[in-house]
């Protein structure tokens, strides 16, 4: 049987996306809903390397405007005497306010890496800097889940290939950009054939097997993500579409406790300030129709929006008004359920660096051994190996 290119093209990529997680498209079939409260996480992954100091400002602080003459933000919003958030971010400022937005600053890990690729890799599979892991934090715990349940606990990402955060050793999330796209696809003539092919060769056998799988499955997340309408206008922006699909997919009855997004690129080493603002825009009116989506639905307490970076920028700006790779960073955290808000430690300090960079004080070991036992109520101890404490803000 001859392949087109096309026809190809869409194979490998329906392949792709089975392959990552056969077993979780075999858990797709139970018609179990989540449990009524049952908390959900959201990780919104800042790729590139935001720079924090122009996202959580020190106000009041002489050093960061000498180092930062051209690029500093003059007209951050008020978050306390000394402290403000960028302007781009206003709906930020107002969760704030309303107590619906935490913030735990200078957050990194040991002997920092400044590569993107490396350090990102630590951020998703947990490990320390000189440690390579092969499985992801959310990826364990999909494996510990699964391993006490009679189905996995499921987990979605919206792109279109998996991330290492969501890859465990026998269990992996699923990745997808489009709903409705993942269906039609599935759909066409070319792709139903494949459910009676067959192959004496045992690795192109499981290829089609799995595929299959994931056309018998498209038409169920399909289904899922359009089966309560929503109200709420998002933005037009990638961002904006991603979250409208994350929201159309909680309020149905799927099992997914964990969605997963991501934006980019915060790798702004020219012009800094036109990029990170256009970027916050987005975010900023991608999470305001995403929060008053939970809101008037009666869910905003069992969700919880994390967002972190793989790391932050130098202090001082570059001469190309932008700024290196640099460190520590911080972290936001909104739920209607937060037991502490606002901003949960002090902001660097920028008297004590490390040739230039800041050094962290918040390992983000500690925030996932968080996330993982107060809020998806997960042993954080099998999973990260972690045993140094946790937070109390959720």
């Amino acid at each position: 049987m001859l392949i087109k290119r096309r026809e190809f093209l869409k194979i490998s990529s329906l392949a792709t996306a089975s392959l990552l997680m056969p077993n979780f498209l075999k858990a797709m079939t139970f018609d179990e809903a989540l449990e009524p409260n049952q908390k959900i996480l959201v990780v919104l992954q800042f790729t590139g390397g935001n720079d924090g100091l122009n996202t959580i400002i020190p106000t009041r602080n002489d050093i960061y405007f000498k180092e930062r003459n051209k690029i500093a933000i003059q007209d951050s919003l008020r978050l306390n005497d000394e402290t403000g958030i960028n302007p781009a971010l206003s709906y930020f400022k107002e969760l704030h306010d309303n107590g619906e937005l935490s913030v735990l600053n200078n957050v990194g890990y040991p002997n920092p890496d400044k590569s993107h690729f490396r350090s990102m890799d630590i951020w998703h599979s947990a490990s320390k800097s000189d440690e390579y892991l092969e499985t992801g934090w959310l990826g364990r715990f999909l494996d510990e889940e699964c391993y006490k349940c009679d189905h996995p606990t499921q987990a979605l990402e919206v792109d279109d290939m998996l991330s290492l955060a969501l890859k465990g050793e026998n269990n992996k999330a699923f990745a997808f950009k489009d709903p409705k796209r993942l269906y039609q696809t599935s759909q066409e003539k070319y792709f139903k054939s494949l459910y009676d092919h067959h192959h004496d060769d045992e690795t192109v056998s499981y290829l089609y097997q799995t595929l299959g799988s994931t056309i018998n499955n498209a038409d169920y997340i399909f289904e899922k993500s359009k089966a309560k309408k929503t109200e709420q206008i998002y933005p037009n922006s990638q961002l904006g579409k991603d979250f409208k699909t994350v929201s159309s997919l909680i309020k149905s009855d799927i099992n997914t406790r964990v969605y997963y997004l991501s934006i980019g690129s915060f790798d702004t080493h020219v012009n800094q300030n036109e990029r990170q603002q256009k970027l916050f825009g987005d975010i900023n009116e991608a999470v305001k129709s995403f929060v008053a989506d939970m809101k008037s639905n009666g869910l905003f307490d069992n969700i919880l929006l994390m967002t972190f970076s793989e790391f932050g920028r130098r202090v001082a700006q570059n001469a190309s008004n932008g700024t290196d790779h640099g460190t520590a960073n911080q972290m936001f955290f909104i739920s209607g359920g937060l037991k502490k808000k606002g901003l949960l430690n002090p902001l660097p300090d920028l008297t004590n660096l490390n040739e230039g960079d800041l050094i962290y004080t918040e390992d983000f070991r500690k925030v996932y051994a968080t996330v993982l036992k107060n809020w998806l109520k997960a042993d954080s101890s099998k999973v990260l190996g972690w045993k140094n404490g946790i937070y109390d803000f959720i």
